[in-house]
């Protein structure tokens, strides 16, 4: 019989393949004489550089699945060590390791078990048990299981923070050959209920029922990098779809890599480079929130794919230098977005301060500017002549060469050193 330690040692490092867990965004209140919250001290937001949250309980309840993915290791072929949570047990493990300080709060996947609904209902008693006998109101994120029904994801949403349900490949035929069991039709059927439940909600909001509540932090999805053919233009063009289609807060990217048990069939491909999941973080970031569409940054790629020594930001303005330079006093803001080294905040200080004064080169570093790379593609109040040798062929190469090391307190860098502005 296995152990509940040996338990959560399998269940644990079985859930380290899901990326599509993230803390942020809910605002879900403590009740009277329970414990945790995912405000303040109760959820700590916490995130590896390419997003992931560190702070919750990640785990499988069970890695035994029906399902014969080729890219999963817990699929029903492999040799893996099998192990399975009893819902009791999940919640005394997070009740016991939030008190202990370990935890902020849950992430629950698992395995499909028997079918979708069964699944389903197994990881709803979980969240309902925790909010409605234990009062936990900290951070609880748990997995739409594809193909469960409509009922039980609505429910679902009654206790969880976000639900995320796992495209994985970006095509029908990327799923017919890698996991025949599954379909894009499914999997996109539960993001449109869970987002159903999500308008509903916002829609009682609007009409004063401020009692309901139905995953205040969205729903998100993952995809998986390498494991098929599939190109970088592919893939942020499902990624863009499913956000325009179902407001989904976050698409997260897997880079596959081949493992010990991974299927005959993948284990030939190559590990997937670490850098190009980190080019298409930045490439969703400028959909998300500049105002990009997933068709202009990969426009002009080589294969189709993002190109690994630059920012696509970077790269995208190489490929239009014709639209640049651009005046930083007049320019609009949507075209200051598209300016390298010029990121949300700092544009939305430009529009405020040029209000006021005509901006001077000198100023764009004062409103956080990384001046290394966008003073190529402006002009300002005073002269600035780097943006007379924005034809040279060198440029590319200039701008990907590694910053000389400067001090922390110079003028020139310390706009550079601001994550989330590209």
């Amino acid at each position: 019989m296995i152990t509940l330690t040996r338990k959560l040692e399998i269940l644990a490092d079985a859930a380290k393949y899901d990326a599509s867990c993230a803390s942020s965004g809910s605002h879900r209140k403590r009740e009277k004489n329970g414990i945790g919250n995912t405000e303040g001290m109760g959820i700590c937001h916490s995130y590896t550089p390419d997003g992931r949250c560190i702070s919750l309980l990640k785990l499988l309840l069970t890695n035994v699945c029906i399902l014969d993915c080729g890219y999963c290791v817990n699929r029903r072929s492999s040799n893996v060590q099998r192990a399975r949570f009893k819902p009791e047990e999940v919640v005394s493990l997070t009740i016991n390791f939030y008190k202990r300080n370990y935890i902020e709060g849950l992430f629950l996947s698992s395995g499909i078990i028997q079918n979708a609904d069964y699944t389903m209902e197994q990881l709803i008693f979980v969240a309902k048990t925790l909010r409605e006998r234990e009062l936990f109101g900290g951070y609880i994120h748990l997995k739409a299981v594809p193909g469960a029904s409509k009922e039980l994801l609505l429910e679902a949403g009654k206790y969880a923070d976000r639900l995320s349900a796992n495209i994985e490949l970006p095509s029908q035929a990327d799923l017919d050959s890698l996991a025949p069991e599954k379909t894009i039709e499914e999997i996109e059927s539960t993001m449109a209920n869970v987002k159903l439940g999500i308008d509903d909600a916002k829609h009682r909001s609007k009409k004063g029922d401020k009692g309901f509540s139905f995953a205040k932090a969205g729903q998100s999805t993952q995809l998986v990098v390498g494991a098929s053919e599939s190109t970088d233009t592919t893939i942020l063009t499902k990624a863009q779809d499913l956000y325009d289609r179902f407001r989904l807060r976050r698409v997260y990217y897997s880079a596959f890599s081949p493992a010990a048990e991974t299927s005959p069939i993948l284990r030939i491909r190559p590990t997937t480079p670490a850098m190009r999941e980190h080019r298409l973080y930045e490439a969703d970031w400028l959909i998300r929130h500049y105002g990009f569409k997933s068709h202009e940054i990969t426009a002009g790629t080589q294969n189709g794919n993002l190109d690994l020594g630059q920012d696509p930001k970077l790269a995208w303005a190489l490929r239009h230098r014709h639209m640049f330079p651009v005046d930083v006093n007049r320019a609009s803001k949507s075209l200051l977005m598209r300016v390298p080294g010029i990121g949300v905040r700092s544009v939305n200080r430009i529009v405020s301060s040029r209000k006021f004064t005509r901006i001077r080169l000198q100023d764009l570093v004062r409103l956080r500017v990384a001046l290394n790379r966008a003073r190529w593609f402006v002009t300002t109040a005073d002269h600035n002549p780097d943006v007379f040798r924005l034809d040279r062929a060198d440029l590319p190469n200039l701008l990907s060469a590694k910053a000389e090391q400067l001090s922390l307190f110079s003028e020139m860098t310390r706009a550079t050193v601001l994550s989330g502005e590209l």
